[in-house]
């Protein structure tokens, strides 16, 4: 199937873009620039109890520039960003087009450096810009997948979503709604530089996402909201992803939990920490919130304070957790975009190959995720940790497939050796301090463990705990180690909602239970 205006568009706009560097090459102290422009062809449907809600074909493209510019000690960052029409991706409408972008980008760079210049002398602090540096890179990236997603009807695209819906919503009198939102299709992104990296990198993804609600006579109805998808095309939704499940089996079997929940007691809170047993699902989000987030550098430098908060492993450059233990010494957390998730990828909006940076080793703080700017500025390498959700946001540092690494530990055996304590299962919503050095966060289900067995279930509840105190606190890790996908991290304003991949093993530890509901 041949789209006309489909990613194929973006070979035919590389001349322009190279003539677009070499102008900004040419301006008069301008020190760096660098162009992306992508293009996104998705196929979207959803359904709603097995009634279709959306069905549409989608094609977006667009543009960011970011440009260094201004007197060599006070440079300073510019950037400007539009959509592209169809008509703007081709010729010399498109070198016109980005060429207005460069001059918007540079002048607001010259005009920060002047603000810099006539601060200096009531902040001294003031520097320019500064990148690490990197190496040249020339690489061309294609899309991976079995069935193209262009290649897919968005007739059956809804007819899938609403037949999920369908048998969702019958797998038990209980159930009183089940929504699903599905989406495949293909990004295509191109990156050049005034250092003369030129890179084209494309990948497919195919997700859904499912809402199911159950409600048993007049009580309070019980809810869920989960994931499912990966880097391919169609085979995702037959069974090809981080699940091994049909999207329809995925759908049916959170239905079922979601019933079995409507008729369960609700989780009591305790005013001690007792010792809590979690499961990959749930640490999914517990990595995200308590490590993923604390270690991008931009956060932990407080370029991000206003709009995501700080971190609690670096609250100066001369106070801060580098070298120290901040979790047990079974404990090892690393950030690697080249493992299989939502994540994954090869090259970062910056040009940097993306590498595995390891965060914690062995329970000791050990690095964060960084940009070439925050790099230079903590004296490391660039590890190519910088992403925007499409071209026309600004990179920030973000999270890539952030985990907790596997253990030795069968995780049936780390059940059976508790003699009291709680099972939790699946996580649900967070509720973070802001420079992540406490957490509560709610899970889907909790098993009472008694004498290594799970006896009785509960709901609307989860676990809270100072950050350190929970990690230190870890005293089994299991094998049972998996990257699972959280598809709307939220970080900087205006707002850009990011795939990341999020996951680990079984975790034993303790933690206070919190019960949703006051009793």
């Amino acid at each position: 199937m041949k789209n006309i205006f489909g990613i194929e568009a973006l070979e035919g706009a590389k001349s322009g873009i190279r003539e677009a560097v070499d102008y900004a090459r040419s301006l008069k102290d301008c020190r760096y620039a660098d162009l992306r422009v992508g293009l996104v062809e998705t196929r979207t449907a959803s359904s709603e109890n097995g009634n279709p809600k959306i069905a549409r074909e989608d094609v977006h493209s667009s543009f960011g520039i970011r440009v260094i510019a201004g007197s060599p000690q006070t440079e300073a960052w510019g950037y400007y960003a539009q959509p592209l029409s169809k008509a703007e991706l081709g010729g010399r409408a498109l070198w016109k087009t980005l060429r207005q972008g460069i001059d918007r980008a540079y002048q607001r760079a010259m005009v920060s450096s002047q603000r810099k210049q006539a601060l200096r002398e009531l902040a001294p602090a003031l520097s320019p810009v500064r990148l690490a540096p990197v190496e040249v890179r020339k690489d061309t990236v294609t899309a991976r997948f079995e069935e193209d997603p262009r290649r897919i009807p968005i007739k059956e695209v809804l007819s899938e979503a609403m037949n999920i819906t369908r048998q969702a919503k019958s797998v038990s009198p209980e159930m009183r709604f089940a929504f699903l939102m599905m989406a495949t299709g293909l990004t295509r992104e191109l990156f050049f530089s005034t250092e003369g990296t030129e890179l084209d990198q494309a990948y497919a993804l195919t997700n859904a996402t499912l809402l199911v609600v159950a409600q048993k006579g007049s009580a309070i109805p019980e809810s869920f909201i989960d994931h499912i998808g990966g880097h391919g095309g169609w085979e995702a939704v037959r069974g090809k992803n981080v699940y091994n499940k049909s999207f329809l089996d995925f759908a049916l079997e959170r239905a079922r939990d979601t019933a079995e929940l409507a008729g369960a007691e609700f989780l009591p809170s305790t005013e001690k920490p007792v010792t809590v047993v979690t499961e990959p699902h749930f640490n999914t989000l517990l990595v995200h919130e308590i490590i993923g987030h604390p270690t991008e550098a931009d956060r932990a430098l407080k370029m991000e304070t206003a709009y995501a908060g700080r971190s609690w492993l670096l609250r100066r450059l001369d106070d801060n957790e580098f070298g120290k233990q901040v979790a047990s010494p079974l404990i090892t957390a690393f950030s690697d975009p080249i493992l299989e998730g939502y994540g994954n990828y090869k090259y970062d909006a910056e040009g940097v190959p993306g590498r595995r940076v390891t965060l914690i080793e062995k329970g000791v703080l050990r690095g964060f995720m960084n940009s070439r700017e925050t790099a230079a500025i903590l004296a490391q390498e660039p590890n190519g940790s910088m992403r925007a959700t499409a071209c026309h946001y600004v990179p920030l540092v973000r999270m890539t497939n952030t985990v907790i690494a596997p253990g030795d530990r069968n995780p049936q055996d780390i059940l059976s050796e508790v003699e009291e304590g709680y099972y939790i299962v699946n996580h649900r919503i967070p509720s973070i301090s802001e420079s992540r050095e406490n957490f509560r966060m709610s899970a889907q289900k909790v098993y009472k463990i008694e004498n290594g067995r799970l006896t009785r279930l509960y709901r609307g509840g989860g676990i809270t705990a100072d950050s350190r105190d929970f990690l230190m606190s870890i005293d089994a890790v299991g094998n049972d180690f998996i990257v699972l996908p959280i598809p709307n991290c939220g970080k900087g304003q205006p707002m850009q909602v990011m795939r990341v991949g999020n996951g680990g093993p079984t975790l034993r530890g303790k933690a206070r239970l919190t019960g949703e509901y006051a009793r």
